[in-house]
């Protein structure tokens, strides 16, 4: 490969490839293509749109903070120092960021045929002009076109965001976070809607790493006796509505290990948070009260409106090797087999018929979509699917995801899609990526006289802008 292999982005991408197909395909997507996107669930950095500070360098934007890039370089034995992923102890990382851009370039080829591939290159080229393939030959003259316009006000996240046509982004706190850069970017006039995601994992599950630290500080920034089960529900009652009052938190987020729940009578959840708390709880302990946490979150959704969602089944922090050097998030995670029916029954008995509730699946176990979740979502007013996430959110994912979830649970027990992502210019292809691979599910139908055009217009609308905003009532 020369220098001057030239980077294009075909306009047929991910459509069928029978021409009868692609044509309907094609029309569905013209007429979504340009809709708003709602960024309802994902972990962008909300200090960026608060300071509205333009981005440091290249590397510092698309490779330091993505696991889904430098996973794959780990896997080929670059190491994670030479990519310039800091270090927990302060250690040597590399830190000029064209030395860490030329590691990249050399190993660009790695990304072949992943959704993360196709990110990158929409970002450079859609968004940043880039007409020439990435690779060692002119990586410097990529690093200096990227780096000039990032210096420009263009540039800035906050411009990007608008030019992005973001309606919503949802960003992702602990219940400990005083949401500064939210009330900052409320306080500044800016229009851009940037929300908040409560995410209490780290004082709602006994094994979390920082639950220990974490549990006192609840206690004193809500003035609550958190040793107490009645002081300590109080103390999420009181974060929860800072989070609505400061944040525009619509939605939390539960990243437990599985899908279990509990309904125990309060006396004996009471017992068993004592047992927590005194640091006498066993892993079975643990388990049963994330359970019961589950079922709380719910009962309080249903007080506060805030929307649920559950992400259960990752497996974090897998590799001691990277975790004890590098921290948590660092591409070491993946999915493990995650069980809903009898999992999901005690809060089910207790809520699912509530129609004022809205509790979101999510599942990185795919051959839980057709036999568990569809069925259970096309049942349950409370329960609504979430997209493919993480391991999933691919072209064959998604696919994967409408074959197996629409005959039973439909398109309106779907919540349109969740870009769920840390690298911000990625925000647009993942969003693209989803309505290309719909509009292509649907002119499947239509090619098939299984749905009629005018119905396919109406559910790709729905699938792109419509569920997403009533799933988070936005």
């Amino acid at each position: 490969m020369t220098d001057t292999t030239p980077l294009s982005l075909h306009p047929d991408r991910l459509f069928p490839a029978d021409p009868e197909t692609r044509a309907i395909a094609r029309e569905l997507y013209n007429s979504v293509k340009d809709l708003p996107i709602v960024s309802p669930h994902g972990h962008t950095d909300p200090s960026w749109f608060a300071s509205d500070e333009p981005f440091a360098n290249p590397a510092a934007l698309f490779i330091i903070p993505d696991h889904y890039v430098f996973r794959m370089l780990y896997s080929q034995g670059v190491p994670l120092e030479e990519l310039g992923v800091p270090r927990i102890d302060g250690g040597w990382t590399q830190t000029d960021p064209r030395k860490i851009w030329h590691r990249f370039a050399e190993n660009f080829h790695l990304l072949r045929g992943t959704p993360s591939r196709m990110w990158l290159d929409h970002a450079f080229h859609a968004i940043l002009g880039i007409t020439e393939r990435l690779c060692p030959a002119n990586a410097d003259r990529i690093y200096d076109q990227i780096d000039a316009k990032l210096k420009t006000d263009e540039f800035r996240p906050r411009a990007l965001f608008e030019r992005f046509g973001i309606e919503l982004l949802a960003t992702t706190e602990d219940p400990l976070d005083d949401l500064r850069h939210h009330r900052a970017i409320a306080a500044s006039g800016w229009k851009g809607r940037v929300v908040t995601a409560f995410r209490p994992d780290n004082v709602t599950d006994p094994e979390h790493p920082r639950f220990r630290e974490a549990l006192p500080e609840l206690g004193r920034i809500t003035g609550e006796d958190v040793t107490t089960w009645d002081g300590y529900l109080a103390a999420l009652r009181n974060r929860r509505r800072y989070f609505i009052e400061h944040g525009g938190c619509t939605s939390t987020d539960h990243g437990h290990p599985t899908a279990h729940t509990e309904n125990l009578p309060q006396e004996e959840a009471a017992a068993l948070f004592g047992k927590i708390v005194r640091g006498e709880g066993d892993a079975n302990d643990a388990e049963r009260f994330r359970g019961q946490m589950l079922t709380e979150m719910a009962r309080m959704s249903l007080d506060d409106g805030l929307v649920m969602q559950i992400h259960p089944g990752a497996l974090r922090s897998q590799n001691p090797a990277v975790t004890n050097v590098f921290g948590e998030a660092k591409g070491d995670d993946w999915p493990s087999r995650t069980e809903y029916v009898n999992a999901l029954k005690p809060l089910l008995n207790a809520y699912g018929n509530e129609r004022n509730l809205t509790i979101i699946l999510f599942t990185l176990d795919e051959s839980n979509y057709a036999r568990e979740i569809a069925p259970l979502a096309g049942h349950y007013p409370a329960l609504r699917i979430g997209p493919a996430w993480w391991f999933h959110d691919s072209p064959e994912g998604m696919r994967r995801f409408r074959e197996q979830v629409t005959e039973t649970g439909g398109f309106y027990n779907t919540v349109g899609f969740n870009d769920d992502t840390r690298a911000f210019l990625s925000i647009p292809s993942r969003h693209d990526m989803s309505r290309r691979v719909d509009c292509s599910f649907l002119a499947r139908l239509v090619a098939e006289h299984r749905l009629e055009k005018d119905e396919a217009f109406a559910v790709a609308q729905d699938l792109a802008y419509n569920l997403v905003r009533q799933a988070y009532r936005l």
